[in-house]
């Protein structure tokens, strides 16, 4: 039996007589915990990252498979990278129990069907060359475990991120990345500490991997994708970094070529 600290009764009691300020600073006290509980695995996130770039680099997909909060997360960041780092939609995919309906209101029982999840991977074609992320907090959704351990036996890549010690997910999934937050403030609210230390660790492997692949240079989004006027004020003054042009010559060489890093090369180019 899983040893269930996401569920475990919380640190804080009378809930419903603290004051305003009372709620905020023990909700914030408990949230500094989550980092530091992030910062423990840093070892194992960095062991999974170094096994999936090389993947990814051959042409390998992410997935995410989650349910509920830790699916909606996933669905997230894979909907983040495309604008940010200016990859294809179909690169970090994110799927959730229930499908996309759920992301907005709840499924009933999805999250318990074992099957599920692998039929919600086959319909992207995943094959051997991809790696799949299960996300659970306690690491005991039949939906998730039932896709990672038809994906281990198709020879795919799989990782786990979970906040349960010891948990069945963690066990099944060939990477395990278990962040042990503790209890929740509010009994078994797994959407938050460990809903926190689950963005944080997508943050982490999502921004690692596009970083490797090439999607930054120096610290900059050269290749985002220039959706509205803050990103194309943005992008024109990575290039006045860049190169010496007025700012006008910058802004429409941007909207020329569609992203920073080709404007920079495009201009570079002419020079020669």
């Amino acid at each position: 039996m899983t040893n269930r600290i996401t569920e475990s009764p919380s640190n804080h009691d009378g809930l419903d007589q603290m004051s305003t300020k009372e709620l905020l600073t023990n909700i914030n006290k408990e949230d500094e915990t989550v980092a530091l509980s992030v910062k423990k695995i840093i070892p194992e996130i960095e062991k999974f990252i170094d096994a999936c770039c090389p993947r990814m680099k051959k042409g390998g997909r992410l997935f995410y498979i989650g349910a509920g909060t830790s699916g909606r997360l996933g669905i997230v960041d894979a909907s983040e990278c495309p604008p940010t780092f200016g990859v294809d939609h179909g690169i970090v995919v994110g799927l959730m129990a229930g499908g996309d309906k759920a992301m907005r209101k709840a499924v009933e029982f999805a999250e318990d069907d074992t099957e599920q999840g692998w039929k919600d991977l086959l319909e992207h074609q995943i094959n051997k060359n991809d790696t799949v992320i299960g996300i659970a907090a306690s690491g005991t959704t039949p939906y998730v475990i039932g896709a990672i351990k038809k994906a281990n036996e198709k020879n795919i890549l799989t990782a786990a991120i979970s906040c349960n010690p010891n948990n069945p997910l963690a066990k099944e999934a060939k990477y395990e990345m278990t962040a042990v937050v503790g209890p929740e403030f509010v009994t078994g609210s797994t959407r938050m500490k460990s809903g926190t230390a689950q963005k944080l660790i997508l943050n982490m492997i999502s921004t690692s991997l596009m970083i490797k692949l090439g999607k930054v240079i120096g610290n900059r989004m050269v290749d985002m994708q220039l959706s509205n006027d803050k990103l194309v004020d943005r992008g024109t003054k990575m290039i006045l970094e860049s190169i010496d042009i007025p700012y006008e010559e910058a802004k429409e060489l941007l909207l020329k070529n569609g992203s920073v890093r080709k404007a920079v090369e495009s201009y570079k180019s002419n020079l020669d």
